[in-house]
C-alpha cells in the first residue's frame, strides 16, 4: 500500500468514526454494528447520517466543527489569546492560598500572596522579604511555591544560592547549632550585600550630582530613591524630573518620597521622554539585573530612556549592588522576561495609589455603559478576550544594550557595566 493510499484509508476511517460518533453510536466499528444488529436496541439510523459517509471530506469537516464546539474550542480560543513570539513564557501566575500545600509555613504564604499582588515590589524588597520569611522556616519546599507565586528575581536566586552554598559547609553541625547559623547568615546578607551597599552607592552617587543639575528617573528605585534624599538632605540644589508609564506608575510613590522632602519635581509619562530630555543633564536609572555581557535587565521602559538620553550625549547612571549581577547572557528581552496580567493593560483604575487613572469620551462611556450595563468601571476594552482579533501583552521587563549605559555604581565602585564578569570572578 503506497503512502497516499494508506492516508486514503486513514482519512476514511476517521470519517466513518465521526459519523458514528455523531449518530448517537459507540466509536468503535464492531461495537456500532452490535448495536445496529440487535433488534430491540431502539436505536434508527440516521438516513441523513448514513448518507453523509459517502462523502468523507464533508464529514471530516462536521467532525471538526464538533470537536471544536466542545473542550478543544477552549484550548484554541486560549491559543489566539498567546502572543507567538512570546510563547516561550510563563504566562501570569494567580496564586491563593487554596494552592499552598498545607505543610508551607505561614510567613512564605504571606510573602508569596503578595508577590503574587505585585505589593511587594523590586528586587530589594522582594530579596529582603523573602529572607526574613526564611528566618522562620527551612528553604524546602518554600522556594518551589514562591516560584510559583512569581517568577524569581536574580536577587532572589543570588541569595538562595548563597544560603545554600553556606549551608552546604556546615553539614555536620547540629540542628540547633544549624539553625543559629543560618539565620547568622540570613542577617549577614541584607547586612552587607544589601544595606550597607546601599549606603556606599549613596556615598559614591552623591559625587556625581552637583548644584543646577536636571535629573531623570525613570519609574521607581529604591537605591535611586536613596540617593536623591541623601542629595537633597545634603544641601545640593538639583531638580527631578520622574518618568512614569502604565500600568504600574511605580514613580508616583517616588514622586511623592522626593515631594515629601522638599525635592523640586516634574512628572512625566513616557510618551512624554522626548519632550523633557532637552533639560535633563543626567540620568539616574535602577536595575534589576546586570548581566555577563554588560546589558541591564530592568523595568519595561528603561531602554528607551537609556536610548534617548545616548543620543543627546547625556551620561546614563545606573545604581546597582553587585548581588545582582548575573552570570547570564542575554541579548534580547525575548528569550526570557516577565508576562504580567494583561488585564491591568486594560482596567488600571484601581492601582496601588487608589485613585482612577481612566477617563472616557461621552462616546464611549455611551458604549461601555451599555456594555456593562450601566457601569463603565469595566474600562473599554473590558471584553477584549471575547474578541479573536484582539491580543494583549504586558511585558514586565527590557534590556538595554551596555553601549548605552555610561556608568555603574556599585558597593566595589565605580565600573562600566561590562566589567560585571570581572566583579563575579573576584569578588563573588
Amino acid at each position: 500500500m503506497t503512502k497516499a493510499e494508506r492516508r486514503e484509508l486513514q482519512e476514511r476511517q476517521r470519517a466513518e468514526k465521526a459519523a458514528r460518533v455523531s449518530a448517537g453510536l459507540p466509536a468503535s466499528g464492531r461495537r456500532a454494528a452490535q448495536v445496529t444488529a440487535q433488534p430491540n436496541s431502539g436505536f434508527s439510523p440516521n438516513p441523513s447520517k448514513s448518507l453523509a459517509t459517502s462523502f468523507p471530506g464533508a464529514e471530516a469537516e462536521k467532525a471538526i466543527a464538533a470537536a471544536e464546539s466542545t473542550g478543544q474550542a477552549k484550548r484554541r480560543e486560549k491559543l489566539t489569546k498567546e502572543n507567538g513570539l512570546f510563547a516561550h513564557l510563563d504566562p501570569p501566575k494567580f496564586a491563593n492560598t487554596a494552592s499552598a500545600p498545607k505543610d508551607l509555613h505561614p510567613a512564605v504564604v504571606n510573602v508569596g500572596l503578595q508577590m503574587a499582588q505585585f505589593k511587594i515590589c523590586g528586587a530589594n524588597a522582594r530579596c529582603v522579604a523573602t529572607l526574613n520569611a526564611f528566618r522562620k522556616t527551612y528553604l524546602n519546599p518554600h522556594i518551589s511555591y514562591l516560584v510559583t507565586c512569581r517568577p524569581m528575581a536574580v536577587s532572589m536566586g543570588n541569595a538562595i544560592r548563597y544560603l545554600k552554598y553556606e549551608i552546604g559547609k556546615n553539614l555536620e553541625l547540629p540542628d540547633e547549632d544549624a539553625r543559629a547559623l543560618f539565620v547568622e547568615k540570613i542577617d549577614n546578607f541584607i547586612r552587607d550585600r544589601i544595606t550597607m551597599a546601599e549606603k556606599v552607592i549613596t556615598s559614591l552617587g552623591l559625587q556625581k550630582i552637583q548644584d543646577g543639575d536636571v535629573i531623570l528617573t525613570y519609574a521607581r528605585s529604591s537605591v535611586v530613591q536613596g540617593l536623591l534624599l541623601a542629595a537633597h538632605a545634603k544641601g545640593i540644589k538639583f531638580k527631578v524630573i520622574v518618568v512614569d508609564s502604565r500600568p504600574r506608575f511605580e514613580g508616583k510613590q517616588l514622586l511623592r518620597a522626593l515631594a515629601s522632602a522638599g525635592v523640586p519635581c516634574t512628572y512625566v509619562l513616557l510618551t512624554a521622554i522626548g519632550h523633557v530630555m532637552k533639560e535633563v543633564s543626567k540620568v539616574i536609572l535602577g536595575a534589576h539585573s546586570l548581566l555577563s555581557n554588560g546589558a541591564l535587565y530592568s523595568r519595561a521602559g528603561t531602554a528607551v530612556v537609556a536610548m534617548s538620553a545616548h543620543e543627546r550625549k547625556i551620561p546614563v547612571i545606573v545604581c546597582c549592588e553587585t548581588y545582582k549581577f548575573s552570570d547570564r547572557v542575554q541579548l534580547d528581552s525575548f528569550v526570557q522576561n516577565e508576562i504580567g496580567n494583561p488585564d491591568e493593560l486594560v482596567n488600571d483604575q484601581h492601582n496601588n495609589f487608589g485613585h482612577s487613572s481612566v477617563r472616557y469620551h461621552d462616546s464611549v462611556r455611551g458604549s461601555t455603559a451599555a456594555a456593562t450595563g450601566g457601569s463603565t468601571t469595566g474600562g473599554v476594552l473590558s471584553g477584549w478576550r471575547e474578541s479573536r482579533d484582539l491580543k494583549l501583552l504586558n511585558l514586565l521587563y527590557d534590556l538595554t544594550p551596555s553601549e548605552f549605559v555610561t556608568v555603574v555604581i556599585t558597593e566595589v565602585g565605580l565600573i562600566p557595566c561590562t566589567s560585571v564578569p570581572v566583579i563575579l570572578r573576584e569578588f563573588l
